[in-house]
């Protein structure tokens, strides 16, 4: 191990590639996480914006967090709908999972859509400033298209949550 970090370790490894022999490849190891669409019965979806300051942006995108060991994902996605929203949701249905970026993580992002939505209080991480953004499904796909929205894992829930 590299180097063991709060959110993530980084690994080196050498890793025999076929007839191509051996080669070193650094993996930056994440417990995974996942990411939640809110649909509202008027079409509506609930987005959050924040800061992220690996990219020094504030970014729109669906509610999502990081797994605690060994928690079950739908468990974590309606802890962070809660927390980041005030959502409640009586469904969660799976959207399947990604890799944020295999080449170098091995993070895997599970996806939901809650639906059967009741508000309460947001629940916030201390350091977590979250603006909450509601807009119809069909204007937050368009803005994934045109590339207003660049999170890959909200594009990604967004397109598969249209067509699901």
């Amino acid at each position: 191990m590299l180097f063991q970090g709060l959110v993530v370790d980084l690994e080196q490894m050498e890793v025999k590639v076929g007839e191509k022999g051996w080669h070193v490849f650094q993996i930056v190891r994440h417990p995974g996480g996942v990411g939640v669409l809110p649909l509202h019965e008027d079409g509506t979806v609930t987005l959050i914006r924040q800061l992220r300051p690996a990219v020094n942006q504030r970014m729109l995108e669906v509610p999502a967090g990081r797994l605690d060991p060994g928690e079950d994902p739908a468990v974590c996605a309606g802890r962070e709908l809660l927390e980041e929203t005030g959502l409640v949701a009586t469904k969660l249905e799976s959207l399947g999972l990604m890799y944020s970026s295999p080449g170098v993580f091995d993070e895997v992002i599970h996806l939901f859509l809650a639906t059967g939505l009741a508000q309460q209080e947001a629940e916030p991480e201390h350091y977590e400033d979250i603006e909450t953004v509601r807009i119809p499904l069909e204007d937050a796909l368009r803005m994934a298209v045109r590339g207003e929205i660049t999170d890959g894992k909200t594009s990604l829930t967004l397109f598969r949550a249209a067509h699901h």
